[in-house]
């Protein structure tokens, strides 16, 4: 219906727009500006044509940043050699 339907309450208008100025041109995509822990949810796109396709996305929206890896080499560092690089992180 060219339209998002924001949910009561949810916050989202001002940050909820469509990719392509015009869904009908096969294009429905939407992009969510300014995630927010709070936008954890299901994300449900209606398509209407002859029938009606509906298809769920489910957003999960973590409130920290992954913390810094920690990287480090294993082997000698002499050409012909071998070294293994390895990086973890939490």
């Amino acid at each position: 219906d060219h339209h998002v339907n924001y949910g009561s309450g949810s916050g989202l208008q001002d940050r909820v727009a469509f990719v392509q100025t015009d869904p009908g041109q096969h294009d429905a995509s939407i992009r969510l500006a300014d995630l927010q822990v709070s936008d954890t949810g299901t994300y449900q796109c209606r398509v209407k044509k002859n029938t009606v396709a509906v298809h769920e996305v489910i957003v999960t929206v973590q409130a920290e940043k992954p913390a810094t890896p920690q990287c480090w080499s294993e082997g000698e560092l002499i050409e012909g050699g071998a070294v293994l690089l390895r990086c973890y992180s939490r």
